[in-house]
């Protein structure tokens, strides 16, 4: 039994050794730091390829518990009218995806209902949307790559002509002398015919 078990362990763990070379090559998501800065704090700079997104907040949240966190979100007093006509309309309901305890499939729907809140919660929270940050830096970065990238093409399309006409000029026999190396080296002699 114990071979059968050692045996188990060592399959299990070649596995496991041949799926870490393949993690360690997928490692090429850019970076993301994303820091809350109070009052006239600094935001640090990106390096490294990394993306650096800071959310200002007042000095006076600096050492206080979250916004989110203080209240309860779920009281009567902070749910609005609309909210609460919604559950009057509902409170009938059984059946699938009825989120209910009645009725065959009534607790099919609660996952889906909890889903719902959570992201109807994140759409309407005051507190940091990282997400939106994110995607400012990636434009205003976007905008600086394009700009470098036309003044870049634009310096290679020069360089390349410039390419062409001095093999255009060498096909036709005619040669640049060669600037010396040193003042005191002497001048190229022209090609005698």
């Amino acid at each position: 039994m114990k071979r059968y078990q050692s045996a188990a362990v060592l399959i299990v763990s070649a596995l496991l050794a041949a799926q870490l070379p393949v993690a360690a090559q997928d490692d090429t998501r850019e970076k993301i730091n994303q820091l809350i800065v109070y009052g006239d704090d600094p935001c640090p700079a990106s390096n490294d390829g990394s993306i650096t997104v800071c959310a200002r907040k007042d000095e006076a949240e600096r050492f206080r518990i979250p916004a989110p966190l203080r209240e309860n979100p779920n009281a009567a007093v902070n749910q609005g009218w609309t909210q609460r006509v919604k559950a009057y309309e509902t409170a009938g309901s059984f059946g699938v995806n009825s989120c209910s305890p009645v009725g065959a499939g009534g607790a099919t729907g609660c996952m889906a209902q909890l889903i719902n809140s959570a992201y109807a919660e994140k759409k309407q929270a005051s507190d940091v949307q990282f997400g939106k940050l994110i995607e400012a830096e990636r434009a205003k970065r976007t905008q600086s790559i394009d700009a470098d990238t036309a003044a870049e093409q634009a310096r290679v399309e020069v360089l390349e002509k410039e390419y062409e006409a001095k093999l255009k000029r060498e096909r036709e026999g005619e040669t640049l002398p060669a600037a010396p190396s040193s003042p005191n080296a002497p001048l190229a002699t022209p090609p005698q015919p």
